[in-house]
């Protein structure tokens, strides 16, 4: 029997490693299986573009994966069992059972609302297309000076509030930041950003956490009322419980405690990769959930189960940041350079320039995505051994 490899998630740790497998794994003895609950290939850091009203084009899966060998199953993932080592399934044709004997968890994550009151009702969110989509209609019906507050000053929030304050100047443009509004970027970045948000007439509430939302407002901890049409929340995100409650060890954050070669360190049968895996960084500090996150990760995590499948050395790839790249708007960004402990160094790029830098980015991952198996090599790798359902567990 051929060896099972199951990938849960087909965004940008998830597709990318599917078909980073299915370019080097002989499909001899192995077979390559995506579960995904939609169809399409979601560029999630653009979906705040999509919601204000932008056209993004969608690839679908099925496309993608064409040719490649990689088989795709289009349904959502209820639950996971590493001790049988199967994973739940429901989709339009039902409910349904995947066996695997190397399992690639790659789910992602969703907004965070912390608890927030009213924060689930009222809030919309850009984590994912169903949601931004949901937004995007919202938007729509807003008249001139409806009133938009992005709650949160992260790189999601600030790119959020940007891109909208640029595509409809017609709108009211807010954000609610719990700190300085750029803090961690060096002293020229953050002069950068704040020129950014008087140019676009962004209002800037800093110091400003909010502990309730309602259909027409926020309301800070201090007391103070600000007004929202609509609240877009990005202070944070959340993985599914489903890791946590099959048993696997996990992080308070619900996320895959993985070691260095994403492997669970509960069951060695498993990896994670992208926002589910609590992965330490070189830096010894857990990676962040980010897209640059996937990267690392998700190379990491086949380059390991590749060499184990084949017998090969183990190799470890880097897990170092190096900036944050923010967009601000379409004809404006920021590239910040950082340290070996995240610390913004005081060079940084900014402008046009960075922004098609930015571009340029985001082309070349949805063109990588596009195209999971090029470069395929002339002769694919074989297993060591011949699939053994009894022994995969064990093996070092």
């Amino acid at each position: 029997m051929k060896h099972r490899i199951v990938v849960l998630g087909a965004g940008y740790a998830g597709a990318f490693a599917a078909g980073n497998l299915a370019r080097r794994l002989s499909p001899a003895d192995t077979e390559i299986t995506v579960v995904n609950a939609v169809p399409d290939f979601v560029e999630r850091m653009r979906l705040h573009q999509l919601a204000i009203g932008q056209d993004l084009a969608f690839r679908k899966l099925a496309d993608v994966f064409a040719g490649t060998g990689v088989r795709l199953r289009l349904a959502r993932v209820t639950g996971v069992d590493p001790e049988r080592r199967t994973v739940a399934v429901t989709g339009e044709d039902g409910d349904g059972e995947l066996a695997y004997d190397t399992l690639l968890y790659a789910l992602g994550s969703s907004v965070a609302h912390h608890g927030v009151p009213g924060a689930a009702e009222y809030a919309f969110d850009v984590t994912g297309r169903s949601s931004a989509l949901r937004l995007r209609e919202r938007l729509a019906g807003l008249g001139e000076g409806g009133a938009v507050l992005v709650v949160g000053e992260g790189l999601t929030g600030i790119e959020t509030a940007t891109e909208f304050a640029e595509s409809r100047p017609d709108l009211s443009v807010a954000l609610a930041a719990r700190g300085e509004l750029g803090a961690w970027l060096s002293p020229k970045a953050r002069r950068h950003l704040r020129h950014a948000f008087d140019r676009l007439g962004i209002t800037v509430h800093e110091h400003t956490g909010i502990e309730a939302v309602e259909p027409t407002r926020a309301i800070a901890a201090d007391g103070t009322s600000i007004p929202a049409d609509v609240t877009v929340w990005s202070a944070g995100f959340a993985v599914h419980p489903i890791a946590a409650a099959s048993g696997l060890e996990v992080a308070e954050t619900g996320q895959i405690v993985v070691d260095r070669t994403m492997r669970s360190v509960s069951h060695p049968d498993v990896y994670a990769a992208g926002d589910c895996a609590y992965a330490i960084g070189e830096n010894g500090w857990p990676l962040p959930m980010s897209c640059a996150s996937a990267g690392f990760t998700n190379m990491q995590a086949t380059a390991a189960i590749i060499a184990r499948l084949t017998g090969s050395e183990v190799p470890t790839t880097g897990l170092k940041y190096h900036g944050n790249h923010i967009s601000l708007g379409r004809r404006d960004a920021i590239f910040q350079m950082v340290d070996g402990d995240v610390r913004s160094k005081s060079w940084y790029l900014g402008g046009r320039t960075a922004a098609r830098l930015k571009s340029g980015v985001l082309k070349g991952a949805g063109w990588g995505i596009a195209h999971p198996t090029f470069g395929m090599p002339k002769r694919k790798r074989r297993l060591a051994t011949p699939p053994d359902r009894a022994g995969v567990r064990g093996a070092a």
